[in-house]
């Protein structure tokens, strides 16, 4: 096993007094697949390490920090935004092999698990006793537990049950220096100290590594009942969105897809849609069956506007199936027309959904960069789609432009620049944009409380002109 010339000498040897030989990747070819997320960005990283235990983990971030060596914890990789893109090389600290329940109390509603268990294994093993852990990002099969902390990610569950921020009461942490600390409670109120949970979720690694997290259980509905509502415009499907958020029935998903991306469906599947189809919402309530009617009822009634061309709800699981192949069907299509699309997370309140998709439809117009719009209506939490394709000069030459007028519309509007993405690389340069300068110093000082040395996932979070 040879050490790489980048590393201090002896740094290697050093980690092998705590680790195994097969808990650790040297070889070029081995590494190369730990230097990239889903954002297709790329460095190789010097070095792979697979802790399996708090233990392990204590041991490496204090190599590293004793060495000044980077160190970027991952999960799976399924981040779009760069975040676990190694940019100073240095350790890949893979969480893949962490993958315990620690434990689980369903009296108590909560299961305590290492980082590297998938979303959908965390939900297979709850679901046994009747629960579920609410955040269910579109990669729960493959995405971790720890990303899902790292980027306090959500998904269409997040309108009526909240994010990860609601649903963790407690962390196991290792600091830059090695320190380990416990934050949070083993209950649902708790109100001693500062809220250091909250803090760490949501950090992209940067502030320390999560060994493990107690997660709040909630109990499974009794059923879900399914609708979809196709409007003539934008405005029809927002002002529906505002009704049905506004009055006492919360639907457990709201999703939105603008006319683009309905046209796309239509163009690359089968899908039926009516002619005059502009805009589009799936609607999800859940609860007790004997509620389900009522519910039902209610928001049918909430998302009848004018401009509404058509309202179905599903009457059990394959009309509920069809009707959600609908929406699937849009994924497909974009990996087909833009494989290599820049796909940002912005919010805005709902009541500047319709300003914010019109913005975007001049702004893709200007830079001749086409862009489809879907997301989580109910908290105004849209994906922002620019169909970019890199061997168009002139798009390759507006891109950055383009994402820049973005950004400045949704900060018009009084939205946020990332709902649940993060910020990694992509939004990185743009952060100062959002924050001002007393919180963005703020926050550096924290950062430097919990990582002195700066080794933790370096050149993320701060605009690089804020780093020195």
């Amino acid at each position: 096993m040879a050490t790489q010339p980048s590393l201090p000498d002896n740094f290697i040897p050093t980690l092998l007094a705590s680790l195994n030989e097969n808990q650790i990747l040297t070889e070029a070819t081995d590494r190369h697949a730990y230097g990239y997320d889903n954002s297709r960005k790329h460095v190789l990283p010097d070095l792979v390490v697979f802790p399996q235990s708090h233990e392990d983990v204590v041991a490496i971030v204090k190599t590293c920090n004793q060495f000044q060596v980077p160190l970027t914890a991952r999960g799976r990789g399924t981040g779009t935004t760069g975040a676990t893109v190694p940019l100073q090389g240095g350790v890949i600290l893979s969480t893949e092999r962490m993958q315990a329940i620690v434990e689980y109390s369903p009296d108590d509603r909560y299961i305590v698990v290492q980082p590297g268990l998938t979303n959908q294994a965390v939900q297979d093993h709850v679901a046994e006793q009747g629960f579920f852990w609410p955040p269910d990002p579109s990669s729960a099969a493959y995405c971790s537990i720890g990303g899902n902390l790292a980027y306090n990610s959500a998904g269409p569950r997040a309108v009526k049950y909240g994010t990860p921020r609601e649903n963790v009461l407690g962390l196991r942490v290792v600091t830059g220096n090695g320190d380990s600390f416990h934050t949070g409670v083993y209950t649902t109120k708790g109100v001693v100290g500062f809220d250091l949970t909250r803090l760490m979720i949501g950090s992209e690694g940067s502030l320390g590594v999560i060994t493990e997290a107690t997660l709040k259980l909630t109990p499974l509905a009794e059923n879900i009942r399914t609708l979809q509502a196709i409007y003539s415009d934008i405005e029809s499907a927002t002002t529906a969105v505002a009704q049905i958020m506004a009055q006492p029935v919360i639907p457990c998903a709201l999703e939105f897809i603008d006319g683009a991306a309905i046209n796309m469906i239509r163009d690359y599947s089968e899908m039926n849609f009516p002619e005059n189809a502009g805009a589009m919402l799936m609607i999800e309530v859940d609860g007790s069956e004997s509620s389900l009617d009522h519910a039902v009822e209610a928001i049918s009634k909430a998302a009848s506007t004018t401009g509404l061309v058509s309202l179905t709800a599903a009457k059990d699981k394959n009309e509920a199936r069809v009707l959600w192949d609908t929406r699937k069907a849009l994924s497909p299509a974009l990996r087909t027309i833009a494989p290599k699309k820049i796909n940002e997370d912005v919010v805005v309140p709902v009541s500047q959904i319709p300003a914010l998709i019109r913005g975007l439809e001049s702004i893709s117009n200007k830079f001749s960069i086409p862009i489809v719009n879907f997301g989580h209506a109910g908290n105004g939490n849209i994906h922002v789609n620019l169909l970019l394709d890199p061997d168009d000069p002139v798009q390759s030459q507006n891109a950055h432009e383009c994402l820049s007028q973005v950004f400045k519309l949704v900060l018009d509007l009084k939205g946020t620049l990332s709902g649940e993405h993060g910020v990694g690389i992509e939004k990185r340069d743009f952060v100062d944009w959002e924050l001002d300068s007393v919180s963005l110093e703020l926050m550096k000082k924290i950062k430097q409380q919990f990582d002195p040395n700066g080794i933790l996932n370096p050149d993320k979070i701060f605009p690089l002109k804020l780093n020195d």
